[in-house]
């Protein structure tokens, strides 16, 4: 499957040009009183990770949290002072899922401000470590799950071991069970459960319109699904739902924790629930009688060929497509 052709419309241009530029923009408002504050990720291909600071009446609440380094916590910091704010007002840290480029510095912000630090139960540590093992548990279950040979699940998996670094021993304040209001200082935040790219991943809607989207919506390209570990995951069919439920909040701007805000929140999700519903189509239409997650991925289209794939997009194309094959449309 090709990348969907048409990205969402930017909420702002400065943000997409410099997206599109390869660049990392500074901090800038979305509205009146919410600000996008890109934190760069030295040497990864994402560049960098948006966090969001929203001004309450209460204090200043935190969406996402960058990567626990030395030079994400630096710059986040000097972004702060750029537009007036310190460390030290965040009363609240919201967290979309539980990846390592969106827990970083949370425990380091609520040491400094006694913020609370919020996220779904499911992407809660102790809870995952409970009932689905760590990450890399989790991985080396998915891979042997695709039916990839063992000297290909092995190569795979010495080579997350050197990208997986995530603490995993975060602590949560509160933990997320079901759409839930929170209230902070005159501002109003529904916390909506939207599990597809983890099992756990929450959007948060301010009632001003704007939804923070995480991972699960960005302004082009698909969502990557969740590892699928245990019988009967199905993330593609949570994402749909998940989808379902963005489109249905009446937000108007968009706030990914990659590229850039955007409009057209409903377009959005409707055309990403369609590009995902062709690729679990394609996917079961390339499968025959006793083939593999492993066979399929092969002959799927990807960006480049296969064979001219790193073996990282290898992996995270071969755990998308075990997914997409266990999914069941009605």
């Amino acid at each position: 499957m090709s990348i969907p052709a048409t990205p969402a419309t930017p909420a702002g241009a400065a943000h997409a040009a410099s997206w599109n530029a390869r660049e990392v923009p500074g901090p800038a408002p979305v509205v009146d009183g919410v600000w996008a504050v890109p934190v760069p990720l030295n040497g990864h291909p994402l560049r960098s990770v948006t966090v969001f600071l929203i001004e309450t009446g209460g204090g200043l609440v935190l969406v996402d949290a960058g990567y626990r380094h030395r030079s994400c916590w630096e710059s986040f910091q000097a972004s702060l002072a750029t537009i007036g704010h310190r460390v030290e007002s965040i009363g609240a840290v919201l967290l979309t899922h539980n990846h390592p480029d969106h827990v970083g510095f949370a425990a380091r912000v609520r040491e400094i401000s006694g913020a609370q630090v919020v996220m779904g139960r499911a992407d809660d540590f102790a809870t995952m470590h409970a009932t689905r093992g760590d990450f890399l548990t989790q991985l080396r279950a998915s891979l042997e799950l695709t039916g990839a040979p063992a000297a290909v699940v092995e190569e795979m998996y010495a080579d997350a071991l050197t990208v997986a670094v995530h603490d995993e021993n975060l602590a949560l304040d509160v933990a997320l069970t079901a759409a839930t209001d929170l209230a902070f200082g005159g501002v109003t935040i529904h916390a909506v459960p939207t599990p597809g790219h983890t099992y756990g991943h929450f959007v948060y809607y301010d009632t001003r319109g704007l939804v923070f989207t995480g991972d699960t919506m960005m302004a082009e390209g698909p969502t990557q699904l969740a590892i699928v570990s245990r019988p009967g995951d199905d993330p593609a069919g949570d994402l749909f739902a998940s989808l379902a439920r963005i489109r249905d909040l009446g937000a108007t701007v968009a706030c990914p924790a990659h590229q850039y805000p955007y409009g057209d929140v409903a377009a959005r999700a409707g055309a990403l629930a369609a590009y995902h519903r062709a690729e679990v189509e394609t996917a079961h239409a390339l499968a025959g009688p006793g083939d593999t997650a492993w066979d399929v991925a092969r002959r799927m289209t990807w960006r480049k060929p296969w064979d001219e794939l790193g073996r990282g997009t290898k992996r995270f194309n071969l755990v998308h497509t075990l997914a997409l094959l266990g999914h069941r449309q009605p």
